[in-house]
């Protein structure tokens, strides 16, 4: 006999150019390459917005906010207040800018995500908490929203929290 039991705990995958927003007992996650992931958590509420950046600029372009670093950060901020984060006290972290291509030329998309996501959250006025980023492994990043944790594997290396 099988026995379903219903919980209320939900882990969502976040797709290339998606923003999420959960609360806890959710968790969000994604795997990374040179995209980087976004996690704007507010501990106090338990909740947190989770963003696939793909690209560094939006050139003007407003589909799929969460595609590029400039719209994903105040999308973002904006998800949040309506579900009445608190800017203050909020917590940023982001992982993932891997160089999965050659190491010169002009596919180092990974540095470029990276620059871009970090300045648009300096220009949104918060401060980044904590990262992992850049090398040249794809990384699979776990977004804990009470605990305001990633939590990051990589393959053949051991499980890190951030």
């Amino acid at each position: 006999m099988i026995t379903l039991v219903e919980s209320s705990y939900k882990c969502e995958a976040v797709g290339m150019g998606v923003i999420s927003v959960a609360n806890h007992p959710h968790e969000m996650y994604s795997v990374l390459g040179s995209c980087i992931g976004v996690a704007i958590m507010d501990p106090r509420a338990k909740l947190g917005a989770f963003a696939h950046v793909v690209l560094p600029k939006s050139n003007g372009r407003s589909a799929l906010p969460g595609k590029f670093a400039d719209t994903a950060i105040p999308h973002m901020l904006e998800l949040l207040k309506e579900r009445g984060a608190s800017r203050r006290g909020l917590v940023v972290k982001i992982a993932g800018g891997a160089q999965m291509f050659a190491s010169t030329g002009p596919m180092q998309i990974g540095e470029s995500n990276a620059a871009a996501v970090r300045h648009a959250i300096r220009s949104a006025g918060l401060a980044i908490h904590a990262e992992d980023v850049g090398g040249t492994e794809g990384r699979k990043v776990t977004v804990d929203c009470a605990m305001a944790q990633l939590t990051i594997c990589r393959v053949g290396q051991p499980e890190i929290v951030i």
